[in-house]
């Protein structure tokens, strides 16, 4: 077999590159002696630092922010103690005038955005309920609407002053 022109390129391209590679690793810097590198570092100007005219704060002259208001607070405030049920007034809705027990359910829609129901009170008065209408004197507040019964939540106070839910919840008579 013949050798090849280009097979002799390629080892001697690698043994120029070691070579080059080798001769640059042995070069060593002629350092200073000792004396003159402290020599040159005294020859050296000094960093000049910047003077504050800004007065310093003195510990004796601090702002007293006793009765300013504080930006970062809420204007609303926010109470915790729960507030007590409203009056019991003769400026009711008609619909808050009888007692929850003493509607009866006619009718329930459903599938709607929201469950609507009709109750008739006792005086033969209809009225349509959703979530969240008032009715009964005690402030109640329908809390849930299904296809078979109304929830009603209200609130009232014991002898004792102790404020109590209790759920009424009023079923759709079946059909006969």
């Amino acid at each position: 077999m013949k050798p090849r022109k280009n097979s002799l390129i390629v080892p001697a391209t690698v043994l120029a590159l070691l070579f080059v590679v080798a001769s640059g690793c042995g070069k060593k810097e002629n350092l200073p002696p000792p004396e003159a590198a402290k020599a040159a570092a005294k020859l050296r100007t000094p960093v000049q630092y910047q003077i504050s005219t800004a007065a310093k704060p003195s510990t004796q002259e601090r702002y007293d922010f006793t009765g300013k208001k504080d930006p970062f607070r809420s204007y609303v405030v926010v109470s915790k103690v729960k507030l007590p049920l409203p009056p019991v007034t003769d400026k009711h809705l008609p619909i808050q005038q009888y007692e929850v027990n003493q509607f009866k359910i006619l009718g329930i829609i459903t599938g709607l955005a929201e469950n609507r129901a009709m109750v008739l009170d006792p005086a033969g008065k209809s009225y349509v309920v959703k979530d969240g209408s008032f009715i009964g004197p005690n402030n109640g507040r329908v809390q849930k609407i299904m296809p078979t019964f109304v929830e009603v939540s209200e609130q009232y106070r014991e002898d004792n002053g102790k404020i109590k839910t209790r759920v009424v919840r009023l079923t759709l008579p079946r059909k006969e």
